[in-house]
Order: structure tokens, then C-alpha cells, then sequence
């Protein structure tokens, strides 16, 4: 008996952000998967596929939104469900991954949380993972699965190209996103500048900004992270740079937590516009912002998702760029 190769894709989504999952779907061409899910009157959560996985190669699209241990339980029996009902190859696709920022550790006795997710998101079921702007590139050495590290980098050059165009300084929140910093800068031919700070290891979501490092008057300053959280950094940085004499100041992160105060905080700053992507749905209190911009990375995971599918390289999608 022989049977011809035969593949086949299939795209499902948690319930953190369906309309990104959709929209991926939409441009690869193929219908969201159908999933049941449900609680139990304790919280438990129940997972159900409506449709035969066997044989496919499916992908699992979920960030780690609020409330994220929430979904990334939910996730992670989604992983489960289709390995027990003998998927080909399941991929985990986490836009953001959650505890990203617990890499290693800062104090004595505390955990390395990201290393703890990789193994969780493996031990259910992944068979690869694929993620979008890590907090810390190492996070892709905590596992021996396949791991694509994504880019929102050419979203956020073309958006700057057409939003801002000349004039520009590039400016690294702190001494750690220099790199960041000077990768957009190269593709922008503009200047980098840095913020110097400093942040006490026993406070979580605090950090003092003291100083800017760089030439920054009369250029439009752009702050580039990879998440904004409270907003607390880049509402201080901002201040900062108009004080030393940048024409504007943009803030830029491919994940917009948002958490509170971020959005009272943005409305008094300095800030011109804040630029996030939809890896996470942006929260109500700050959906009404006059000041801020959301940029979608649903092209970029399809042709990524595309390329994982049929065996193709999905650095070439970015020249490299995404290490």
C-alpha cells in the first residue's frame, strides 16, 4: 500500500486574542480552527476540539494576556488535547510570552520563571514554539524543541518611515536595549541615545531615570523597548528628552501590557504618541487614548506560520534580524 505525502494546517486560538488569530487565518488562507471550551463551577477549564486533528500539523495561537496564569493553563490543555488525539506536530504560538521577564535570577532563592514556561508549554504537548520579541533572547536556549524568535522590527521601521521620516535619534530606555537601539538605527540612519537609570532589584515595576546619555536636541526622539508595562520608564524618559531639547518623543514596544497607571500616565506625559503592537488586546482603560497607536503583527506570524508549514527558513523573513 502506498499513499501519497499529504499535509495539512490547521490553525486554532485561546481565547486571550481571538482577533488577532483571526486575522492570521484570514491572510493564510485557511478557517480557525473550532474549539468548545468551557468552566467548571470551580474554575476548571475544559477543552474540546470540534473537528479531527489526526495527522495535521496544528498551531496553537495564544498570548499570555490578563489574566495570564488563566491562559497560559488554557493553552497548555489545548497542547494537551491535541496530542492525545494524535496531531502530527503541534506548535505552541505565543505572540507574548508570559514571565518572559523572570530569564534568570536578580536575588538568592528566587525562581528563573521562563525557563519553568518553555518546559511547561513541552511537557503538554509542543513540538515547537514560536514567539515574538522576547524579553531576553536566552529564552530560546531553555529548551532543546525548535524555537522561532519573531520580529515586529519592519512593522515599526515602516510605520516610522512614513510617521516620522527624517531627524530622528533612536533612544534605548536603558544600557540593556542598546542593541535594539542601534539595529533601528542602522536601518534608519539616524543617531542613538541612551536613558541611564537605575532600578532597585527588590521593587518590581519602579526604576528612576536620571540622565540621557546622547545628543538628542533638535532630532524627534523614538524610545524603543520591547514591552511597556505600567509606563512608568518611558513617561520618565520622556520628560527627560524634552528636557534636553528632542523636537518630539515617541515610545514604541511590540507588547503593550498596559498595566495601571499606564494609561493616566501616558494621557499627562510627554509623549507624542505611543506605538504598540496587537500582540496583546489592548485593556479598556487605555482603549480611548488620544496618543495611542496600535500596529498589527498578524502578517508577519502568518508568513511565519506559513513558512514552518512548508519547511521553509523563517529568519529569511527578517534577513536574520530575529536572533
Amino acid at each position: 500500500m502506498e499513499l501519497p505525502t499529504r499535509k495539512r494546517m490547521m490553525l486554532f486560538s485561546g481565547s486571550a486574542n481571538l482577533p488577532l488569530a483571526e486575522e492570521v487565518a484570514r491572510l493564510l488562507g485557511i478557517p480557525l480552527g473550532g474549539v468548545q471550551r468551557d468552566q467548571f463551577a470551580n474554575g476548571e477549564i475544559y477543552i474540546r476540539f470540534e473537528e479531527s486533528v489526526r495527522g495535521a500539523d496544528c498551531f496553537v495561537l495564544q498570548s499570555h494576556s490578563k489574566p495570564v496564569n488563566f491562559h497560559i493553563m488554557e493553552q497548555l490543555i489545548m497542547l494537551d488535547a491535541l496530542h492525545r488525539a494524535s496531531a502530527k506536530r503541534i506548535t505552541a504560538v505565543v505572540p507574548f510570552y508570559g514571565y518572559a521577564r523572570q530569564d534568570k535570577k536578580h536575588l538568592a532563592r528566587e525562581p528563573i520563571t521562563a525557563r519553568l514556561m518553555a518546559d511547561l508549554l513541552i511537557a503538554a504537548g509542543a513540538d515547537r514554539i514560536v514567539s515574538m520579541d522576547l524579553h531576553s533572547a536566552q529564552i530560546q536556549g531553555f529548551t532543546v524543541k525548535p524555537f522561532d524568535h519573531l520580529t515586529a522590527l519592519p512593522v515599526f521601521l515602516e510605520y516610522l518611515h512614513a510617521a516620522v521620516g527624517k531627524d530622528m535619534v533612536i533612544v534605548s530606555p536603558d544600557t540593556g536595549r542598546v542593541r535594539l537601539a542601534s539595529l533601528y538605527a542602522r536601518h534608519l540612519d539616524a543617531g542613538v541615545a541612551f536613558i541611564h537609570k537605575r532600578r532597585r532589584p527588590d521593587l518590581h515595576n519602579e526604576a528612576a531615570a536620571l540622565q540621557v546619555v546622547g545628543d538628542v536636541a533638535g532630532l524627534h526622539a523614538v524610545i524603543v523597548d520591547d514591552m511597556i508595562d505600567t509606563g512608568g520608564t518611558v513617561v520618565a524618559a520622556a520628560g527627560l528628552l524634552r528636557q534636553a531639547g528632542a523636537l518630539s518623543v515617541r515610545a514604541m514596544a511590540t507588547h503593550g501590557v498596559l498595566s495601571p497607571p499606564a494609561a493616566e500616565r501616558f494621557a499627562d506625559s510627554a509623549l507624542e504618541e505611543v506605538v504598540i503592537t496587537n500582540t496583546l488586546p489592548v485593556p479598556p482603560e487605555a482603549a480611548g487614548l488620544r496618543n495611542l497607536r496600535v500596529l498589527s503583527v498578524g502578517p508577519i506570524l502568518a508568513d511565519a506560520l506559513r513558512a514552518i508549514f512548508i519547511e521553509e527558513s523563517v529568519s529569511a523573513l527578517f534577513s536574520g534580524e530575529n536572533a
